[in-house]
């Protein structure tokens, strides 16, 4: 009885220890994942990127050099940004510049307006809004020397986001110049049978995010021609810049198409105000709501084999658990769970089956033959 009361105490002591040891592991491993998050952050998007871009990666390598076809696919890819901001920037700095130069032009307008409603007249009597507003207007173009300050800051935003880009871009092309072999190399260390399961996983979840970031990009095509259409129609100016806007921030999942909207809201107040507003303002309501229930899930069903409800619920979790890169993360995430769980289930199915069939053939015991007597010879007796 003492041996076993000593045996007991030292395997409780031991558990103890144990459990200890592991919660103090995983507090570590947590503390070092929240002091590691950024660099954290920057690997999975490269690795997304990697990803997206492997298929044209692997299309052009039939034809010439890996690296050449990396070379082409990543300047491409990067070259497209700055094409779209030469598009873009131009219209939109003139027309801020525009907007600043006839600010008092604007407040003239609106005293106009104020001075032909006797409910508005008489609040601008009571609190003088109308000679406040032009004063304001007067002031701002004197007040934008002092925006240097915003401007610097901004600068050094700046400069961190081009650092992380470019870090970014460099991890992806390790990732995709590397990532086949490493790949092929965690596969091999597998038994045979396990190495295919992984490996065909692994190619369906690339595939799967190669459809995914084709989608994204037909959405948000449709985005910006149904935009031009749409500006076109209300005969806005710079309807093909404003349309380029909404193509772009449309690439991000719930929040991009309300960016968008508000970004050429805002340009509709100075062109034919308040109709085209009002117009604009009624369709991308209409839009976004079409587009969050049924373009995007449709297009992401095909693209990556995922039920519409899916698509939504992973978009919705995503962006509340980590904003814009949950969100934009958050389909092939959901695809690459499926793929693997697939994988798992048709695994774990054979397993049981092979288990219940040698089960049976162990179980099964056969029967000792028991020889027949021999039959008695014939005599013939005398007759």
């Amino acid at each position: 009885m003492p041996q076993i009361s000593n045996r007991t105490s030292a395997l409780t002591t031991r558990t103890m220890i144990r459990a200890v040891l592991v919660v103090l592991g995983a507090a570590l491993v947590l503390y070092l994942t929240y002091l590691l998050r950024r660099p954290i952050g920057w690997i999975i998007v490269a690795g997304f990127i990697a990803i997206a871009l492997t298929g044209p990666v692997n299309a052009l390598a039939r034809q010439m050099r890996r690296g050449l076809a990396i070379a082409i696919v990543y300047v491409t890819t990067f070259t497209v940004p700055f094409l779209v901001s030469a598009l873009i920037v131009p219209p939109l700095l003139s027309e801020a510049a525009g907007l600043v130069d006839n600010l008092p032009a604007y407040a003239a307008d609106v005293q106009s307006f104020v001075e032909g409603n006797q409910t508005l007249r008489r609040l601008d009597a009571d609190y003088q809004l109308v000679q406040r507003l032009q004063e304001r207007a007067e002031e701002l173009p004197a007040q934008l020397g002092g925006a240097a300050q915003v401007l610097g800051d901004v600068g050094i935003g700046l400069v961190n986001s081009i650092f992380a880009l470019v870090t970014i871009i460099i991890l992806s092309i390790f990732m995709v110049s590397s990532g086949p072999t490493w790949a092929r190399g965690v596969v091999r260390l597998q038994p045979p049978e396990r190495a295919v399961r992984i490996d065909r996983a692994l190619q369906a979840m690339g595939a799967a995010v190669g459809n995914y970031v084709a989608g994204a990009i037909v959405q948000a095509v449709v985005a910006g021609v149904l935009a031009f259409a749409v500006l076109s129609l209300l005969g806005m100016p710079f309807a093909l810049p404003l349309a380029v806007v909404v193509m772009i921030f449309d690439l991000i999942p719930l929040v991009g198409a309300t960016i968008a909207a508000v970004v050429v809201g805002i340009v509709t107040l100075f062109s034919d105000f308040p109709t085209t507003t009002i117009v604009w303002a009624i369709w991308s309501v209409i839009y976004q709501q079409v587009e969050n229930s049924v373009i995007q899930p449709l297009i992401q069903k095909r693209a990556v084999a995922v039920h519409p409800f899916v698509v939504l619920v992973a978009v919705l979790f995503g962006s509340t658990l980590f904003g814009v890169v949950g969100a934009l993360l958050a389909i092939p995430a959901a695809a690459s769970a499926q793929i693997a769980f697939k994988e798992w289930w048709a695994w774990r199915q054979l397993t049981s089956q092979q288990s219940a069939a040698a089960g049976s053939s162990t179980s099964t015991v056969s029967a000792p033959v028991v020889a027949s007597p021999p039959a008695p010879t014939a005599t013939t007796g005398p007759i």
